[in-house]
């Protein structure tokens, strides 16, 4: 069990995460910007500290920043709740170089599944249905075409490192697929550093469903 945990978040995940861990008598830390300084999860910690200015990148994405939360206060590990910092494996690797636990998934499946590619390859070896698609990335260099055709249009280019429904491109016909693909990569590059993209069927009428998954840290989920 944790003596301490520093809540790398604000608003409602905070506050959940608060309820908790007092819940397991473990002490919590809440961290701010200095526009969140009379917030609810900052009033309701046991122990707050600020991070920085109003902008996440300066604040709630600033990793240095946290680190020194950690070692002023003393917490013993980070629970990221959503968004944030929660997906950066660089993240979860550089608490546990200063000894400190990230609660949540290891560096190497955080950066596993940030890969929209590699994530799709570990689930199909696994047996795990997906959509019909590309076998991995297509660049400039495949027969894009007749992957698309293949698999049947309308399709959708996707980003691999892209998350949330961003830097996606629907090509109904195969006039449509050159365009959508090298805009695709260029947006990609441009918001993520990396200009990979696969193609998927297009869903004309899907239903977004999400399993939770939890585990115990000892191989247990």
């Amino acid at each position: 069990m944790f003596e301490k945990i520093l809540i790398a978040n604000r608003g409602e995940i905070a506050l959940r995460i608060l309820r908790a861990c007092k819940e397991l008598g473990i002490a919590t830390v809440a961290v701010h910007s200095t526009a969140d300084a009379d917030a609810m999860h900052v009033r309701l910690a046991d122990e707050s500290v600020c991070i920085g200015p109003p902008a996440s990148k300066d604040s709630y994405l600033n990793i240095p920043s946290l680190l020194a939360a950690c070692e002023i206060t003393g917490a013993d590990a980070v629970h990221p709740g959503y968004g944030f910092l929660s997906e950066n494996a660089r993240f979860a690797e550089i608490l546990a170089d200063h000894n400190l636990h990230f609660i949540g998934p290891k560096a190497e499946h955080i950066r596993l599944m940030g890969d929209k590619i590699e994530a799709k390859k570990t689930a199909k070896r696994l047996g795990i249905p997906v959509v019909p698609g590309s076998e991995g990335g297509v660049g400039p260099e495949d027969d894009a075409m007749a992957i698309a055709r293949a698999i049947g249009f309308p399709v959708l280019v996707k980003a691999a490192s892209g998350g949330g429904g961003r830097r996606m491109k629907v090509a109904q016909t195969e006039g449509d697929l050159m365009l959508a693909l090298s805009t695709a990569a260029t947006e990609a590059k441009a918001a993520f550093g990396d200009a990979s993209v696969y193609l998927d069927k297009y869903l004309q009428k899907p239903r977004h469903i999400e399993i939770q998954v939890l585990g115990d840290g000892r191989g247990g989920a």
